[in-house]
């Protein structure tokens, strides 16, 4: 009501006509931003403008994720041409899905003016950098074009802009390293060592980056618009839908018996709904909301609830089937067929899930957490199971494509497809369809401010084509480490933590195995050994701090500091950081790169040992405590059950056998009077399995 008491009338677009509809699907708020009832930007001076350039900026997403839908079964464009009309349109859905005036609500007109302002300008700049490509595409691979100064300046003009813009979307870390490298590429030849190029000027920088297909219009952004987008989008499909809820809801049917209960259910939904994911953050929040209060609830601790799921959540995308779409990104990159990479990416996938797996069982018997025989919980319905179709069922599609030897991309329109005509048997669905188009825009948004991710790692791309930096890299990286693979291994583990720090997996691999791909071919290093190398360091850099994307995600729902989350899913996924040496060790792990049967499981049963050791060691909790001088010793004889050295690798095993044979025969021949731990109030049941 107003002073005067007449009725206040409400904001166009509001109530429960078809404008706010529109609105509700069209134009779903922004994360973060300050809402109203309805879930849209609360009303304000700048209200209708900027819902309408949200609902502008829905829109155009829409149209992304309906021409990658289109180009996944007509196939693409040309590729020039595709890859400038997609940046345009992706900047500007990007743009406009999140504008900057929206962070200033509460400041003075002038200041969202200005904010709107700014965002005009860096949009108006890349499209016209754009519009200026797109005028010379065809020639641009047929012939040397002079191109004209006020060409080459938009074409700078635009790489910032991309730069300042990529920063909302994924942190200053990609686009600082953006901007160094636009910075080195002026300057370099001021610079001493091995660092020093023979120097480029604008037309050079402009021509290489922008107006060709060696920098931001190259290969990565090919595969992001032709293969992973795609994915992106099916990733929406399934979040927006409520696959996710089907998921949990099996996965913690799943997991009532077992002793550590919601955590073992974490690791199978996060696992699940983490490869098809492209995002490790979103699947944190997707399913951590959900499982991290239960873990608590069940006596587990907050770091230790918070880092389980961020483990998880990150380990999603090292695991087959799509790998968070990494796989297809991988296959371009190395040249092997994605079938190639998904049976390569299993065993390593499946010990790292393993070993999360003992983690949450040795934690809950060092609690005193028991498994329950009867859950609080109502079980499955019919209707639970017919939902996990949702899931099942897009899953089944893409694999069946890959396999019979369709393009992932063909894979991923099938998938999509599969995905919204099966969400059609959640009622919610069925009663607003429009959830499927704010599935779609929500697809095509993420997958637009991926778009500008990629682009922004193509000045990284040209910067490496016109200095030649990453082979000098190389040369330092052997230089270091003399003849030592490992210190080599090690020093690049290092480089591959620092340079993926804050970046979403796709990014982060991307421009680690550009920088880092020299180094490894100058020790002969096999290609795909390579390639699994860089990209799980490139993973886990989401739950390394100081910058871990996953762990400060999962902290606040677990109300646990980030640090402390951080450092707890560093423990959980030691595997993760012993297995890529492993991989470049024992290559016959992946099954496909100098595979041996005997090898492989030889390896693999040393590596299932280090694990026992090492996740024994790191919890202190075996069939009970673990005193200090155990704790070292598993942890030294886990190291060196993986040595190269045969006599080594025995001496780790006949020491650990007799390790674990004493506190086992103890067991054995007559129970302990020292309990693992006090069973937590409510879990005094008996029974069950851990």
């Amino acid at each position: 009501m107003t002073g005067s008491g007449a009725p206040e009338r409400p904001p166009a677009g509001h109530g429960n006509g078809r404008p706010a509809a529109i609105f509700r699907i069209f134009a779903p708020a922004p994360d973060g931003a300050a809402n109203d009832a309805d879930g849209h930007p609360a009303a304000d001076g700048t209200f209708v403008t900027t819902r309408l350039v949200i609902l502008l900026g829905g829109v155009l997403a829409l149209s992304m994720a309906l021409q990658t839908i289109y180009t996944g079964y007509f196939g693409p464009f040309e590729p020039t041409l595709h890859r400038g009309l997609a940046l345009g349109l992706c900047t500007v859905a990007a743009a406009f899905a999140a504008p900057l005036a929206l962070r200033y609500r509460d400041g003075t007109g002038r200041r969202r003016a200005a904010a709107w302002a700014w965002d005009i300008v860096l949009v108006g700049t890349v499209v016209a950098g754009v519009v200026r490509l797109l005028a010379f595409y065809e020639d641009i691979n047929e012939s040397i074009i002079d191109y004209a100064l006020h060409d080459q300046m938009i074409a700078f003009l635009a790489m910032i802009a991309l730069v300042i813009l990529s920063s909302r979307y994924f942190g200053l870390p990609l686009s600082i390293f953006a901007g160094l490298c636009l910075v080195y590429i002026f300057f370099g030849r001021d610079l001493p060592w091995i660092f020093r190029h023979s120097g480029f000027d604008l037309s050079q920088v402009a021509e290489t980056i922008w107006f060709s297909t060696q920098g931001i219009f190259g290969l990565p952004t090919g595969i992001v618009l032709d293969v992973i987008f795609i994915f992106v989008v099916f990733g929406a499909v399934l979040q927006y839908t409520g696959a996710g809820d089907a998921l949990i809801k099996i996965a913690l049917h799943l997991s009532r018996r077992s002793r550590a209960g919601p955590a073992h259910s974490a690791i199978i939904a996060s696992a699940a709904f983490g490869t098809m994911s492209g995002s490790v953050t979103a699947n944190v929040v997707g399913t951590g909301t959900i499982t991290i209060p239960m873990v608590r609830a069940r006596g587990f601790s907050g770091p230790f609830a918070g880092g389980i799921e961020a483990a998880a959540s990150t380990g999603g995308q090292i695991l087959p089937p799509v790998m968070g779409a990494a796989a297809f990104l991988m296959a371009e990159l190395s040249g092997h067929p994605y079938v190639t990479i998904a049976i390569a990416a299993l065993i390593p996938g499946l010990f790292f899930y393993l070993s999360l797996f003992v983690f949450a069982s040795l934690e809950a018997r060092r609690l005193g957490i028991v498994a329950r025989t009867a859950e609080t919980e109502a079980g499955l319905t019919r209707r639970d199971w017919l939902n996990s179709l949702m899931f099942v069922g897009p899953i089944a599609a893409i694999v069946y494509a890959l396999v019979d030897g369709y393009t992932p991309t063909f894979a991923g329109f099938l998938g999509t497809v599969f995905a919204i005509a099966f969400s059609f048997l959640n009622p919610e669905v069925r009663r607003e369809p429009g959830r499927i188009v704010t599935a779609l825009v929500k697809g095509g948004i993420a997958g637009s401010q991926l778009m500008v991710g990629v682009a922004v790692i193509g000045i990284v791309f040209g910067t490496l084509s016109l200095s030649g930096v990453g082979l000098q890299i190389a040369i330092l990286l052997s230089g270091f480490a003399g003849e030592s693979l490992f210190l080599a291994l090690a020093l690049a583990a290092f480089a591959c933590l620092v340079l993926g720090m804050g970046m979403p997996t796709l990014p982060a691999y991307l421009i680690i195995v550009l920088i880092m791909g020299p180094a490894f071919a100058k020790f002969g290093v096999p290609g795909l050994a390579m390639h699994f190398f860089v990209f799980y360091f490139g993973v886990l850099s989401a739950i390394t701090p100081p910058v871990a994307l996953a762990a400060f995600a999962a902290a606040p729902i677990a109300r646990a500091g980030p640090i402390s989350t951080g450092l707890t899913a560093m423990k959980l996924s030691v595997v993760g950081f012993v297995v890529p040496f492993v991989i470049v060790y024992e290559p016959s792990i992946l099954l496909v790169v100098d595979f041996e049967a005997g090898t492989a499981l030889y390896a693999c049963a040393r590596l299932a040992f280090a694990i026992w050791l090492l996740t024994t060691a790191l919890t202190g909790m075996e069939i009970a405590r673990l005193p200090a001088w155990q704790r070292i010793a598993r942890l030294v004889l886990g190291i060196a059950m993986l040595s190269t050295v045969a006599e080594v690798q025995f001496a780790a095993l006949a020491a650990a056998a007799v390790l674990i044979a004493g506190p086992a025969a103890r067991h054995l021949l007559g129970p302990s009077r020292r309990q693992p731990g006090r069973p937590k109030a409510g879990n005094h049941q008996p029974g069950g399995f851990s």
